[in-house]
């Protein structure tokens, strides 16, 4: 929960939940400044060390009873807001009180969609003021507060106050101290910056004091509104069941639809509680095995049949009306599409983001094996109760000494000690076969889903390759399919963290910074209450431009453009050692030649950088192609697609894509991430392995599960960068035609050879 104000100044939080950074970014574009005066007036302020320094409250108390006697505005809601968090730190806790019920009564004749950051802060004052007036201790005063407070408020508004309030103090810590390191070198700060300063060291403050308080008051609270039953067993299968968490509210007496997510991570963070407070039943089940449950656990291979044996017993609990949707991220969103397959009567909508799909973007992607996949079956596995945090600095290890070793990628799981059954059985399958092909729908039986379906997802996401897979299947063999997609730049779990206005260094428009768990939310009770369609799903396709700042509609992906850019690879001329993407095909056929050592090793300690805004790019066994400044705003809207003609000495060879729009600025924007990857010889067919002819020339189209909308600014040029997987955390392909998971650092006593043609081309559909 942020500060009611901000400074334009400070830095940004340290992350920590993308919707606290949201709704302080959102608060950060709402104020309207101090008045004019403001810009002149200076105060004297050291920053202290820390801010959790002992001289920090008489140093904050100190700046803001010296702003007190001048703060000004104009905008009467924004002064009051201002003015009770000064009022507050300089110790005035009467004052501040005073002020936020003036607020208050200000805001009365407007009702407020959703509860208001204000609420924390009223609560809080009040409780100071009470306990130096009435000299009541604090901990009873702030507990007559909430009581008070939050017991008035609807369930959804008091779930959304105690999320916000379970947001850990260290967040506002950081923001604190990244505050004070920016003025540390100050003497004199204005009193604009005085202002936000305060606010901000007042969320600290109050986080900081009531974080001890709030977790009995809730359970309290969640005791009078919730019957929760945390230990449901459900029989799936002749000795097997799964273990679910049921959350009910008492505020209906009627049976109601639920909402469920079917799961294999055991984690602290559910949404059963959150579903109930938006007027469902919240039903969370856990994969057969998982807390509780009763079975072997395996990933994908039982998810389907369990999640419709628990569908079914839902439908027949009296508090259910028989109604069940399905919601969840990555593997959750691959159990709502495995129990669609399975047609449980009682299932009539889900809810999909990021979604995985074994065989295509899990346990590979593009046919390439991901060390990461392997890391998290051992994770999910290994324990029946609450999965183990990732160790990025052990996999980083892992993965770079497993790099420099070469040893046959079948042997990756005696690296962590032991054979794993599963992973080996993934291993056996490095085609898009009938062993994936069975846990989801598979082409025509799209046809028989055909239930409202809502996929969300994210420029950024890696699940995106998933979900655009099963979107393109869905559109194309489902003619009554009721599926609907937004995307914009988000990343995996947007929908769980909530939407960050910085991601990885680029600066999110503000159109994108959408409350998409809310707007799930909304579509669900447009689906099973009858209430208002969400105002942003428009069409079948719904995504957000970057750089225009608006969000577009379309009934397909192939409608996102009205024309395509075809631009060609030239290996010619070089502009600042990047070959050129031209918009005719050369007269004379030429080629970029790679040679790629796939035996050195030299590079497995490199980081390559993950951020989405860069001053230079990283051409690690790759070429870039850059073309001529745009003349006029274009924007790029679909998925990459084309041509690439090569010869090549290998059998196979693994093949990375990425595009960038490079600013006038000199800043290079990523287009979609991670960067497109496949595996040559099944760019044709994913479920079968066509192997390359060494020394011939070679032509693979290409169509992309990456999408991207973008609109360039005149001057701005599309650079593709070309290259081949070789680092570590993937499989390495050395293109002997062996099955890959066989070839060794043996292997490698020939440097891989590709010529790229100026036949090559890219398509890219546009809109002017």
């Amino acid at each position: 929960m942020p500060s009611e104000s901000v400074s334009s100044r400070r830095a940004p939080p340290a992350p920590a939940t993308a919707a606290l950074l949201t709704l302080l970014y959102v608060a950060c574009a709402s104020v309207a400044g101090v008045a004019v005066a403001a810009d002149r007036q200076q105060l004297y302020f050291r920053a202290p060390a820390a801010a959790t320094d002992p001289a920090t409250p008489a140093a904050m108390r100190s700046l803001a009873e010296r702003a007190l006697p001048v703060y000004q505005d104009s905008d009467r809601e924004q002064f009051l807001r201002n003015l009770s968090a000064l009022q507050a730190v300089a110790g005035e806790y009467g004052a501040a009180s005073a002020t936020r019920q003036s607020l208050r009564e200000m805001r009365r004749g407007a009702k407020p969609a959703h509860p208001e950051a204000g609420v924390i802060y009223d609560m809080y004052v009040r409780a100071k003021a009470s306990e130096a007036k009435d000299h009541v201790p604090f901990e009873q005063a702030y507990a007559l507060s909430f009581r008070d407070v939050v017991g008035h408020l609807s369930d959804r508004e008091a779930y959304t106050i105690t999320r916000w309030l379970g947001t850990p103090p260290a967040v506002f810590q950081d923001s604190v101290q990244r505050a004070f390191d920016e003025l540390r070198s100050d003497k004199m700060i204005s009193l604009e910056q005085a202002v936000a300063l305060v606010s901000t060291y007042l969320s600290f403050e109050v986080y900081r004091a009531v974080a001890p308080l709030v977790p009995p008051l809730v359970s309290e609270d969640d005791e009078r509104r919730y019957v929760s039953d945390d230990n449901v067993q459900i029989t799936t299968g002749k000795g097997t069941s799964v273990s679910a968490l049921v959350v009910r509210p008492k505020s209906s007496s009627a049976p109601l639809p639920a909402l469920l997510e079917f799961t294999i991570h055991v984690a602290p963070q559910n949404y059963a509680k959150e579903c109930a407070a938006n007027g469902y039943v919240g039903v969370v089940a856990y994969a057969r095995g998982k807390r509780g449950g009763a079975g072997t656990i395996v990933p994908f291979e039982h998810d389907g049949d369990d999640a419709r044996a628990v569908i079914t017993w839902i439908a027949r609990q009296s508090w259910s009306d028989g109604r069940v949707a399905m919601y969840g991220t990555g593997y959750s969103a691959f159990v709502a599409w495995a129990a669609a397959k399975r047609a449980p009567p009682a299932l009539k909508a889900f809810a999909a983001s990021g979604t995985l799909v074994p065989g295509i973007n899990w346990p590979m992607s593009g046919n390439i094996f991901l060390d990461s996949s392997y890391r998290w079956l051992r994770r999910v596995t290994q324990s029946k109760d609450a999965d183990a945090a990732p160790d990025d600095e052990h996999a980083r290890a892992l993965d770079q000494s497993w790099y420099q070793g070469g040893k046959p990628y079948r042997e990756l799981d005696r690296a962590e000690g032991g054979s794993d059954a599963a992973f080996q059985r993934w291993l056996n399958h490095p085609s898009y076969d009938q062993y994936w092909q069975k846990m989801l729908p598979y082409r025509k039986e799209f046809a028989h889903v055909n239930i409202p379906i809502l996929a969300t997802t994210g420029y950024f996401d890696w699940g995106a390759l998933g979900a655009l897979f099963v979107y393109a299947q869905d559109a194309e063999f489902n003619p009554h399919s009721d599926q609907l997609l937004l995307i914009g730049p988000y990343e995996h779990g947007a929908i769980e963290r909530g939407v960050a206005p910085l991601l990885r260094g680029y600066a999110l428009d503000p159109a994108a910074l959408v409350n998409l768990r809310e707007l799930r939310y909304q579509w669900f009770d447009y689906v099973l209450k009858s209430g208002a369609r969400p105002g942003l799903l428009k069409e079948r396709v719904n995504y957000e431009v970057m750089g225009a700042n608006e969000w577009r509609h379309a009934p397909s992906l192939q409608a996102m453009g009205n024309r395509t850019v075809r631009l060609y690879l030239d290996g010619g001329a070089e502009e600042q050692g990047r070959y050129r993407l031209v918009g005719h095909e050369p007269t004379h056929e030429r080629f970029v030649e790679q040679k790629i050592n796939l035996a050195d090793r030299s590079d497995a300690e490199q980081v390559r950088s993950d951020e989405l805004l860069t001053k230079s790019l990283d051409l690690r066994d790759a070429v870039a192609f850059v073309s001529g400044p745009m003349r006029r705003p274009i924007e790029f809207n679909g998925r990459l697609a084309g041509q690439l003609s090569f010869v090549t000495n290998k059998h196979d060879m693994d093949v990375a894509m990425t595009l960038y729009e490079l600013r006038p600025s000199g800043e290079y924007l990523q287009l979609f991430a991670p960067a497109y990857r496949f595996r040559a010889s099944y760019l044709e067919d994913r479920s079968r392995r066509h192997l390359l002819v060494p020394g011939r020339h070679e032509r693979l189209a290409f169509k992309s599960d990456s999408l991207t909308s973008v609109r360039f600014q005149a001057g701005s040029r599309l650079v593709m960068v070309l290259g081949i997987v070789k680092q570590p955390g993937a499989q390495l392909d050395y293109g002997t035609g062996k099955d890959v998971s066989e070839e060794s650092l043996g292997d490698a006593r020939v440097p891989l050879d590709v010529k790229w043609s100026s036949s090559s081309f890219i398509d890219l559909p546009a809109r002017r």
